[in-house]
């Protein structure tokens, strides 16, 4: 474990924001992290993960711990499911694969979501129609001032659309270190009915398809949509997909025909915030050194030299002409630090 000093966290955030951290230290054991919380003089803290979650505005005047906890394992194996726990610093779509090459089934839908095992539960990650919370069984983590370490079960996560415990009750007080999965072996449950995943699997002439073939079509679509943090900078979708009431989508029909929703309840639906950032005329939209991506209204990007700042005064402005046209709030997925 080595302390560095005013270190660039460039390469530590999606964005590719150029802010420096006073403090910096990395931890690959549970042993480490808890030397580092113990360390003293050192108050303000921030953990860092895969650093796809979050936009940067400032240098950070704390210490920057960057979780690289690795390692994943089989706890149980049944004839038709098996538990698998990742730790923390773990790759997501790493990981992800590595469950697709022992034939594991359920994250196959969360292909090439960026970021680190670690980091996934806090915001109940999701794609095309599945949650992490589907196949989510408990996490271990570790309290940031008692250092006792505890696990939480799926119903004490109280996980929610983009949502858990971790960013309510919770937040900030406890570090995530390892996520147990249950898994299918066999006669694996397809979700290929949400998005373009049928479309894109027809257009491979794939009729009967395996988990392998449903996350290559994932994979597929993300890429042509989403662009990659490593040669644009971004943190995938900003935007949540807000939620609201069926009388106020109704309303907005009248207006916007061709308005998509999702149903939610029996009373709510969800609409892609992509569509209403579309129909508001950011699509595509650049502003020198950053803007809106071309192909998905949902992705904020930064084309090289932008500062946190500037993605931080456009999500604003999206914001405010969205509730000025639609009379719908969108908020912020990512953390603004």
């Amino acid at each position: 474990m080595q302390l560095l000093q005013n270190i660039s966290l460039k390469n530590y955030n999606t964005f590719g924001i150029k802010v420096k951290a006073k403090y910096f230290v990395a931890v690959s054991s549970i042993k480490a992290l808890r030397d580092v919380l113990t360390l003293k003089g050192y108050p303000n803290k921030l953990l860092l993960g895969g650093g796809s979650n979050m936009l940067l505005t400032q240098d950070q005047n704390k210490l920057v711990i960057h979780i690289n906890i690795k390692g994943i394992s089989i706890e149980q194996e049944h004839n038709d499911f098996v538990l698998v726990r990742a730790n923390a610093g773990e790759n997501w779509h790493e990981f992800v694969l590595w469950c697709l090459k022992h034939d594991f089934g359920g994250l196959e839908n969360l292909s090439l979501i960026p970021g680190n095992v670690g980091t996934a539960p806090i915001q109940n990650i999701g794609a095309y129609g599945v949650e992490l919370k589907d196949t989510f069984v408990s996490c271990n983590a570790i309290h940031i001032k008692t250092l006792k370490e505890s696990t939480f079960n799926k119903n004490e996560c109280n996980f929610g659309y983009r949502n858990s415990i971790f960013k309510n009750e919770e937040k900030g007080k406890y570090i995530i270190t390892s996520v147990l999965f249950k898994l299918t072996k066999k006669h694996h449950k397809l979700h290929i009915d949400y998005g373009a995943i049928t479309s894109q699997l027809k257009a491979q002439n794939i009729n009967n398809p395996t988990i392998q073939d449903v996350s290559k079509a994932v994979i597929a679509i993300r890429e042509s949509k989403l662009p990659d943090p490593k040669l644009i900078g971004n943190s995938g979708s900003f935007f949540k997909n807000p939620v609201i009431s069926k009388t106020k989508f109704k309303n907005l029909q009248d207006n916007f025909k061709d308005i998509p929703s999702y149903p939610v309840s029996k009373n709510e639906v969800k609409v892609p915030a992509g569509w209403l950032i579309e129909k508001a005329g950011f699509k595509g939209k650049r502003f020198g050194k950053y803007g809106v991506h071309k192909n998905q209204a949902l992705v904020l990007v930064n084309y090289g030299g932008a500062e946190g700042s500037d993605i931080l005064k456009l999500s604003k402005l999206i914001q405010k002409t969205v509730l000025r046209l639609f009379d719908i709030s969108i908020e912020a997925e990512v953390n603004i630090l």
